[in-house]
């Protein structure tokens, strides 16, 4: 693909505004969500570079939804902005066609699903293990720095700590109950107690102590005594059972090839299935958000009203298209069927996006036609928003 000095001109004002949306974009909801974690800081001791670290970890979560809008949102200003300095116009009375300015375009399309494919299959994965790691990590500090003397302090749902006074890095006269498993109770207590971290993974080493558990579907309890016992603190968040990844967790190698004999698997094969297939569609939904801007607002036009409809009706399907992309991932969780949909979905609207660009002059009957309802339905919904009640 040949780039003329025309073809740089479109990419560079539709890079920055791409870059510019998508940074934006991405620090205001940084920013929102940042704010819902400052717990880490103030409310169980963490540092404001652990505070950091977590809240960076969502960031290809949250680029991987932004990217899409910020292409299509810059796509929308570049045909918008070179439609009212009457630049389109000036390039259609000179004999370019509206197919032949794609190639900015198609460029942009081809780096940013790069971008999302590159961090949905690879970056996105890593990210969500790092934060479970950290939260694991988090877990085992809150004990051992934030818990204080003489308090009864709860750590997690259905688990409650206790401790009488600190020794220097041991905690003394422990009592640790545990509610988590319905119907179950278990109680630690001990004299002594430290956190220390072994294999990577935070324990709660005890010392002198015993372990009551009691059902209450029976009256009996049993009593158990240790010199030394370790409870893992990193199983807090499973409900004490081995961790887990999640499909979400896993690298795109592990959901393509997955262990068939995994009773996690097994139980779950819909979300491995329907997460495989979100991380491939990504990408593809960044090309059809770019076509569907292009197919709007690539013709010249001379009236506001007729620009300002094109531009309502893109954004209408950009977001009826990812409302049907959500609803046939969640069918694709318990349907096999739903995968042959949920790609048929974005392909079929940038085909048909792809004939309004090629074919435009064939099928301006049809456009006029979707154009002047579009029109005929704004100039209602004013009307009856602007009708005093």
């Amino acid at each position: 693909m040949r780039f003329g000095l025309l073809d740089r001109y479109l990419f560079r004002t539709m890079a920055i505004a791409a870059i510019s949306c998508l940074v934006g974009l991405t620090l205001v909801i940084w920013i929102t969500s940042a704010l819902r974690e400052i717990s880490l800081v103030t409310g169980k001791g963490q540092t404001i570079l652990v505070f950091l670290r977590f809240t960076m970890l969502s960031l290809p979560a949250l680029v991987i939804v932004i990217a899409p809008v910020a292409a299509f949102g810059a796509t929308l200003y570049t045909l918008n902005k070179f439609n009212s300095d009457s630049e389109l116009i000036v390039m259609s009375a000179s004999g370019v066609p509206p197919r032949e300015l794609i190639k900015p375009f198609a460029m942009m399309a081809v780096l940013a699903a790069m971008l999302v494919a590159f961090m949905t299959l690879y970056v996105m994965p890593a990210s969500f293990r790092d934060l479970r790691d950290m939260i694991t990590q988090i877990r085992g500090d809150f004990i051992a720095n934030v818990v204080k003397e003489g308090q009864f302090t709860t750590l997690d749902q259905g688990i409650t700590f206790h401790y009488r006074e600190r020794s220097g890095d041991a905690l003394l006269g422990i009592f640790f109950q545990d509610n988590r498993e319905a119907g179950k109770t278990s109680v630690y207590i001990a004299e002594k107690g430290q956190t220390l971290e072994i294999e990577g993974k935070p324990f709660l080493v005890l010392e002198a102590g015993s372990i009551q558990r009691q059902d209450r579907r029976s009256q009996d309890s049993s009593i158990v005594t240790f010199e030394r016992y370790g409870v893992d603190l990193s199983s807090f968040g499973q409900d004490g059972a081995n961790v887990i990844l999640k499909p979400r967790e896993r690298t795109t190698h592990a959901l393509l090839f997955p262990d068939a004999t995994e009773e996690y698997y097994k139980t779950f094969r819909g979300r491995f299935r329907a997460e495989l297939h979100d991380r491939f569609l990504a990408p593809i939904y960044v090309i059809a958000f770019i076509l569907i801007g292009f197919a709007a607002l690539g013709e010249p036009r001379t009236t506001r009203q007729g620009r300002g409809t094109a531009m309502a009706l893109a954004s209408v399907c950009v977001i009826l298209l990812r409302i049907a992309g959500f609803a046939l991932s969640t069918l694709m969780v318990r349907s096999t069927s739903a995968v042959y949909l949920a790609y048929a979905l974005p392909l079929l609207a940038s085909a048909f996006c792809l004939l309004l660009i090629f074919a435009g002059s064939k099928l301006n009957p049809l456009i006029s036609v979707l154009t002047r309802g579009a029109d005929r339905m704004m100039t209602a919904a004013k009307l009856r928003f602007a009708r005093p009640a």
